[in-house]
């Protein structure tokens, strides 16, 4: 896998060991990364389910009322 180096501010990594709880900053802000990343699929993933759902409920026929 390729490997990219970024700059960021020593405070802003510091709070993210911390929050992560670990005593790497390669670790934690990978672990940050990671964590966003998942997110988004967990999101989407429940957009989809969503969409289908409400996709499911259209296609029905309604019943009659009256």
């Amino acid at each position: 896998m390729a490997k990219v180096n970024v700059s960021l501010d020593a405070e802003l990594v510091v709070e993210v060991m911390v929050l992560a709880g670990v005593g790497s900053p390669q670790d934690a802000v990978e672990l940050v990364v990671r964590d966003y990343i998942a997110r988004g699929h967990r999101t989407e993933a429940r957009a989809a389910t969503q969409d289908e759902a409400r996709m499911e409920g259209e296609a029905r026929p309604q019943e009659s009322q009256g």
